[in-house]
């Protein structure tokens, strides 16, 4: 136990340390977490047994971040995606498979091995890939889209690849049992271990029944089990009961799973898609998040302090020329799928980029396979290192697509648009704000021409009937042919702060007397139109809020004309507010840091309350 606790203390200093700093370098939290176990390994001894033991605790990162993303994927969802999932995701699958499988031969392995190591470098890090492109924001970009679709698609791919693998299982390396049965050489030390199995002794075809048959039971028990126990803890209305809950619901399918020899984070995910309808999904999520993202950190750090670098610098050239051959095929087989599924640009780079590397489920196939005597130690424990210098590899690519990126700018950006309307009100940004600012001023009988530089957005503005332009809002030469120079109202309601003021500041310049009503994130993003020129600021939350505010004041005892009386004197007074703060506001400072700004917003805040108490109290002595 005190063994334990220390190399946890040490895993966990080390994050502390070591993922800051990677992210200050701006290498990620990923990389951060392989560097320290790539230090600490070394430094302290941990490798071996020690980071074995530690790194299958830790897999239950992998197994929680599984659960989550398919409660996050209804089986509705699932069908949507099957082109991707079937097609993109397929075909990566079955070619890459098939290309190392047809490499493996030529370099002399037997067929059944072969095939073994194409399953094993067919599939990525879902870890690892996920979890960088949630950092940089590319989840909702194309390529990160086609990524996540590819990524689903391999997880679910292990689950015949786990069930194929016994068949592929080496006659040598198995004996028949007196029963009848086949067993492998190896189950004798196996037993002796005392360890728990379902199929230990069973043939191969017996081995794929119970791996189906414990896929069904997990579907089974997820479809009609869950639900009612979540509704008896509920009854309970303790907090800490649903965290339990949560964990043993886990933890208990991961038993089932290695129980028949299966990865528990597949199972765990097929329990997360049926459950994605339930009532109790967001309770879930928010009961397992803390548990998934320190469990996937130490668990990088395990796979960063078990590199073997005996067997790496026995014949560091042999293992770095093998890492590159894998990730060199799955990187030409993937950036040739994304022309036939009309990737481009950035997008194409990303999702060749984002998925060369082999994954953790290698790890996880390799161990069965070695279980199941298709794989022998000394393979198995060379294809291990090139799995976790693939993973290590990783984050430095996502740098270099950074780098593309950049290169690469707008050039793949379609061209915008030629404006040949002009109207009297122009609408820079075409989200939500911006549609029923649009919607509104037309259905009044006022011409509007709207600008907006999301391409997607605009094509299903012309869908439901309103024309829109293709461009950057923020170009003098769009705003002009807009009519800028005749328009009488302009509406900026782009999401991004820093072009929203760059555009009021060029508007305001370009035309003195328009009057420009504007959009801001916050009071700040207020200060800052305010000091560019804008006439009018609207506050994204700050209308609805109010509105919301109206309705629970009414439903604690006011009537609905003295809750609309509170809104009305509390959005006076903050109007007003906002006027005086911004003149104590400064550019650049945090508005904690000036003491004039904190002692009249003080102020300010007592005057608002004094005004509401004299209101009701008016109103009391209307009433008696």
């Amino acid at each position: 136990m005190e063994n334990f606790l220390l190399q946890a203390t040490i895993y966990l200093g080390a994050a502390v340390i070591a993922v800051p700093f990677a992210a200050r370098l701006g290498l990620g939290s990923v990389l951060g977490y392989l560097l320290a176990g790539i230090v600490i390994g070394p430094l302290t001894g941990l490798v071996g047994t020690e980071t074995q033991d530690i790194q299958h605790f830790a897999e239950f990162g992998v197994v929680m971040m599984l659960f989550l993303i398919g409660l996050e994927l209804e089986p509705r969802a699932l069908w949507d995606m099957r082109k991707r999932l079937i097609g993109l995701g397929g075909m990566q699958v079955m070619l890459t498979m098939m290309t190392i499988m047809g490499v493996c031969m030529l370099m002399g392995y037997d067929w059944t091995v072969s095939l073994a190591i194409g399953m094993i470098f067919a599939l990525s890090s879902t870890a690892i890939v996920l979890q960088t492109l949630t950092e940089k924001k590319l989840m909702q970009t194309a390529g990160g889209r086609s990524t996540f679709s590819v990524l689903l698609t391999q997880d679910i791919a292990v689950i015949p690849m786990l069930a194929l693998l016994p068949l592929l299982a080496t006659p040598v390396l198995l004996r028949l049992a007196p029963d009848g049965s086949m067993q492998r050489v190896s189950d004798d030390a196996h037993d002796a271990h005392g360890s728990m199995s379902l199929v230990d002794g069973l043939p191969g075809w017996g081995v794929t029944l119970v791996t189906i048959g414990a896929v069904a039971t997990i579907i089974l028990v997820g479809v009609f089990l869950i639900r009612p126990l979540f509704r008896y803890i509920h009854h309970a209305r303790l907090r800490e009961m649903y965290t339990a809950f949560a964990l043993l619901l886990v933890v208990s399918i991961a038993v089932l799973m290695g129980l028949v020899g299966l990865s528990p984070a597949l199972g765990t995910f097929l329990a997360g898609v049926v459950l994605a309808n339930s009532e109790f999904r967001h309770e879930l999520e928010s009961d397992l998040e803390p548990f998934k993202g320190l469990l996937l950190g130490v668990f990088f750090i395990t796979v960063g302090a078990g590199i073997n670098f005996d067997l790496f610098f026995a014949d560091p050239a042999y293992i770095l020329g093998l890492t590159a051959g894998v990730m060199l095929i799955k990187g030409v087989i993937l950036y040739g799928l994304s022309y036939v599924f009309q990737l481009k640009g950035k997008d194409q780079w990303l999702f060749t980029l984002g998925l060369a590397q082999a994954g953790e489920f290698g790890f996880v196939l390799i161990s069965f396979s070695s279980q199941q005597g298709v794989l022998t130690d000394g393979l198995a424990g060379r294809l291990l290192l090139v799995i976790a210098l693939s993973m290590l590899i990783t984050p430095l690519l996502f740098i270099i697509y950074d780098l593309l990126s950049r290169r690469i700018g707008e050039s793949d950006t379609p061209e915008h648009d030629e404006v040949d309307e002009q109207g009297t009100v122009i609408i820079a940004g075409i989200g939500r704000f911006g549609q029923i600012v649009n919607r509104l001023v037309q259905s009044a009988g006022f011409s509007t021409v709207v600008i907006d530089s999301n391409l997607q957005t605009v094509q299903m503005m012309r869908k439901f009937g309103f024309r829109g332009f293709f461009g950057d809002p923020t170009r003098p030469d769009l705003l002009s042919a807009a009519g800028l120079d005749d328009a009488r109202v302009l509406v900026v309601a782009i999401d991004d702060k820093a072009s929203a003021t760059k555009l009021v500041s060029y508007a305001r310049k370009a035309r003195p007397d328009l009057h420009i009503v504007a959009r801001a994130r916050d009071r700040v993003h207020v200060y800052e139109l305010y000091a560019a020129g804008a006439n009018d600021i609207v506050r994204e939350m700050f209308d609805s809020s109010l509105r919301a505010g109206r309705y629970a004041l009414e439903n604690l005892g006011l009537t609905e004309f003295e809750a609309a009386e509170a809104e009305q004197t509390f959005y006076q007074h903050d109007r007003r507010a906002m006027r005086e703060l911004a003149d104590l506001w400064q550019p650049g400072v945090p508005v904690s840091d000036l003491p004039d700004y904190v002692e009249r917003a003080r102020a300010l805040n007592n005057d608002l309350e004094t005004a509401l108490a004299t209101r009701q109290q008016t109103n009391e002595n209307k009433d008696s």
